[in-house]
């Protein structure tokens, strides 16, 4: 770092200065070497941490997502100058613009748009994890999962109940998807006033996650009470029922007869099926769309603006089955192509190009 240091200095001695963070994608965009949806991918491609992550931010910034909105883009533009026209003609009620052709070309760019809004779900967990929560009652083998799971030792194991008192989180990668397992403390009834705390994040927790690993002890004999109680608290969540400790002698066969529920048997201590539940993970994630290579959208920024462009659209849908006058309906058009605009860079302000260089490292 010294030498660097004194190489640095040396050359701004001579005249050189330090870029500044971004500064050297942002004059890309600013040249027309890249649209800001492309030069945002440089930013993801740099801070990805799985092979998903990477995959997406490279689709990205080869200007995948961007071809598709050009396409919308376009398609609304010869739609909008017709009607545009209709305006510089309207004394002798001509109409240029075929309204059922709009329809049809509204409707299919309306469900484009909710695609790619639906996607952000993917994409947010693709980029930043998929948060799983561990739950059960306490010794159900909850900490020792995680311990496997990760391949280290991270949480402390004993046979003492209420071990865990606090969440523990970690990473892992699963066939390139990034999953954020918290280990929660044990549910179950007590006096111990800092148990009871670590139960109560236990519950913000299952709250928080996308999928819910509910551990119990196999051959549990109050186990359907206990994974209805636990559908109740876990509604909306994928919640994924593991019987641990098979490999206990004695151990009798876990009957449930709710078939909808998905169910694997393991035990943690010996890490048995331990490679059913990592697919299990992975079947519960839409994974499909990442082998199709279909756009998946990661950027908040283009999911608000993606979102308003499908409510201008909606209002356009509305106007033509109410048959409102035309200068109304451009006027919608232009709202659409504006926010689609914005997440290429055709509408942008100073804010939003600060906002996102910023963030950028040195010299990128």
């Amino acid at each position: 770092m010294f030498i660097q240091q004194k190489i640095l200095n040396l050359l701004i001695r001579s005249g050189a200065r330090l870029a500044k963070p971004g500064e050297f994608t942002q004059r890309a965009f600013l040249n027309g070497k890249l649209d800001l949806s492309q030069a945002e991918a440089v930013a993801d491609l740099i801070a990805s941490e799985s092979e998903s992550a990477h995959k997406v931010a490279m689709q990205q910034m080869r200007g995948g997502f961007s071809s598709e909105l050009q396409e919308l883009r376009s398609r609304l533009l010869s739609f909008i100058s017709l009607i545009e026209l209709e305006l510089d003609f309207s004394e002798e009620d001509v109409e240029f613009a075929d309204r059922k052709e709009l329809k049809k070309l509204i409707k299919n760019i309306e469900l484009h748009l909710l695609k790619l809004i639906k996607s952000f779900e993917l994409g947010n967990a693709v980029k930043n994890g998929i948060p799983v929560a561990i739950v059960g009652e306490p010794n159900a083998g909850k900490s020792t999962l995680l311990n496997v799971l990760l391949n280290e030792d991270k949480a402390i194991v004993s046979d003492i109940a209420g071990t865990t008192r606090d969440a523990v989180e970690d990473i892992i990668s699963v066939n390139g998807i990034l999953f954020r397992l918290i280990d929660t403390a044990g549910i179950r009834e007590t006096q111990d006033k800092i148990e009871s705390l670590g139960i109560e994040r236990t519950m913000e927790k299952i709250k928080k996650a996308d999928i819910i690993l509910f551990l119990l002890n196999a051959g549990d004999p109050y186990a359907e009470n206990k994974i209805s109680e636990m559908r109740k608290k876990t509604k909306g969540k994928h919640l994924i029922v593991i019987f641990n400790k098979i490999d206990k002698a004695g151990v009798k066969q876990n009957l449930i007869s709710d078939e909808e529920i998905k169910i694997i048997e393991i035990s943690a201590k010996y890490k048995i099926n331990i490679d059913k539940l990592n697919q299990q993970l992975i079947d519960t994630v839409n994974y499909s769309s990442l082998k199709q290579n279909d756009t998946i959208i990661t950027n908040t920024r283009h999911l608000e603006a993606l979102q308003n462009a499908y409510q201008s659209l909606f209002r356009v849908s509305e106007g033509l089955e109410n048959n409102i006058s035309g200068d109304f309906l451009a006027q919608d058009i232009r709202e659409t192509l504006q926010y689609i605009g914005e997440i290429t860079g055709e509408f942008t302000t100073d804010e939003i190009l600060g906002n996102i260089f910023k963030n950028f490292c040195i010299g990128k």
